[in-house]
């Protein structure tokens, strides 16, 4: 049997200033698996992520999350079920194990010692929990920043362009940290990514979108394919 679907939108559209940046957009991502949205600049792809957690509001159209409108839910427990990861890594002032003891921390919850360094063990980042955050490097934040994500226990992590910013070694360690923490935590995956190379090592299935609407979606070999990139 194949998995269920996890997340699902619903003719999703988002416009500003009577301009559709996210245009009527109906897909359905299954459970366990890596969507890698990706399209030229000023697509949508961005703007499509943002809603999937209600980081933005549709101007109409809706989200199912595992079944339900996730209007349903408060947009703390949406953003908790649903993580997110951007392009640069915010990371708060002070120590690691601080920035990852946030999230719990809004449910009153005290993230222990043993799950901290878990959390580091699986970014690479062991016995680093006290250091600093000023004294990490560029591919070292993103790492906390997905460590962050993780101790919040979503089902669903998003992912802007998380390796777009990294200097090519550092590229290469973040995307196989991403395979490995999804695969290890049986996560759902949606990554925005303008590299189509990227989405073909990454991705179980393709969405590309233009001027806002889904140009294709599909098996990412398929699509990858068809769009002339073989993979």
């Amino acid at each position: 049997m194949p998995p269920s679907p996890i997340l699902r939108t619903l003719r999703l559209t988002r416009e500003v200033a009577g301009e559709p940046i996210v245009d009527d957009v109906t897909v359905t991502v299954r459970a366990g698996s890596v969507l890698v949205v990706t399209g030229p600049s000023g697509s949508g792809k961005t703007s499509f992520l943002r809603l999937l957690n209600r980081l933005d509001e549709p101007t109409s159209g809706t989200v199912e999350f595992e079944g339900r409108d996730y209007r349903e839910l408060s947009p703390r427990e949406l953003r908790r079920r649903i993580g997110m990861v951007t392009q640069t890594a915010y990371l708060f002032p002070g120590s690691i194990a601080e920035n990852l003891r946030f999230g719990p921390l809004q449910r009153g919850l005290d993230l222990a010692q043993n799950a901290v360094e878990e959390l580091l063990n699986q970014v690479g980042l062991a016995e680093r929990r006290n250091e600093n955050v000023s004294h990490l490097s560029g591919g070292e934040a993103q790492r906390v920043s997905v460590a962050r994500a993780l101790a919040n226990q979503p089902a669903v992590l998003l992912l802007d362009e998380p390796t777009s910013a990294l200097d090519a070694d550092a590229k290469d360690d973040v995307e196989k940290l991403i395979l490995s923490v999804v695969r290890r935590n049986e996560l759902t995956c949606v990554m925005v990514s303008h590299d189509l190379a990227q989405a073909a090592r990454v991705a179980d299935e393709v969405m590309i979108m233009r001027k806002g609407k889904v140009a294709r979606f599909g098996a990412a070999r398929e699509v990858i394919n068809a769009e002339g990139f073989l993979c």
